[in-house]
């Protein structure tokens, strides 16, 4: 009789017992819930892309992606270059720029639609980015196609899409071989146009006021008499003679 109430109060710990080691393999079993899409996370998987991501933070554009790629439906297409990138620029051109105008350079590298590779070869140039009207001039990014490559231009400098970093249904992420430089923060104004040279003036005997070819009549039609002493002499003269005559 001990013996079966033993027994009766053992089966249900035994059951329950069973039950948990059916309840964690199950959980060991699930995968793991993925977690939303984090830009500098792709970055950091990626390697090689330390500048980038500290631009990014330095003006929180990373939370500004993690934003629109976690609560909306719109794409994005991220031009993401290398640290060798950054380091082939001129030396200090980042620390020539102000806050917002790294916020401007980071935000130009980034399109506002998912482009895959192949949806380059027929993109419309220029392409709209973060940074600005792309029709005014100040923020033209252009894209060419030549077999798998991909050209962009800024009118600053000529880069290449060298990878595919990450892809999925909402991001594209591209590394590039070259900061893109806009033109609104690079461009070097034009210089104005040298003012035409006066021609100099020659005069002309035929030019003088008193219409006489003779030189030494200036301006004022009068005879310049620095350049007819002898004339000047005789008249002095004369004018002597006149005098003694009267006297």
């Amino acid at each position: 009789m001990a013996k079966q109430h033993s027994l009766t109060l053992f089966l249900p710990l035994l059951l329950f017992f069973l039950h948990c080691i059916s309840f964690a393999q199950a959980q060991a079993q699930a995968p793991a819930p993925s977690g939303p899409t984090n830009i500098t996370k792709v970055l950091e998987k990626a390697g090689q892309f330390t500048t980038l991501i500290k631009i990014l933070k330095a003006t929180q554009q990373d939370d500004r992606l993690n934003s629109q790629l976690n609560n909306s439906n719109q794409g994005l297409t991220v031009f993401a270059p290398t640290d060798n990138a950054f380091a082939n620029l001129k030396s200090g051109t980042l620390n020539t720029l102000n806050s917002q105008q790294q916020l401007q350079l980071i935000q130009f590298h980034i399109l506002p639609a998912l482009y895959t590779l192949s949806q380059f070869q027929t993109a419309s140039n220029p392409l709209s980015t973060q940074a600005g009207n792309s029709g005014d001039g100040q923020y033209p990014l252009n894209v060419t196609t030549s077999g798998n490559q991909v050209n962009i231009t800024t009118g600053v400098v000529n880069a290449t899409v060298a990878n595919t970093i990450y892809s999925d249904s909402q991001l594209a992420v591209y590394q590039v071989d070259q900061v893109l430089l806009p033109l609104a923060l690079f461009g070097s104004p034009a210089a104005p146009a040298p003012a035409p040279s006066k021609p100099e003036k020659s005069v002309r005997a035929a030019d003088s006021p008193s219409g006489s070819s003779d030189p030494s009549v200036d301006s004022s039609g009068v005879m310049s008499l620095k350049n007819k002493p002898v004339a000047v002499i005789t008249i002095i003269y004369a004018v002597m003679a006149a005098i003694c005559l009267l006297i």
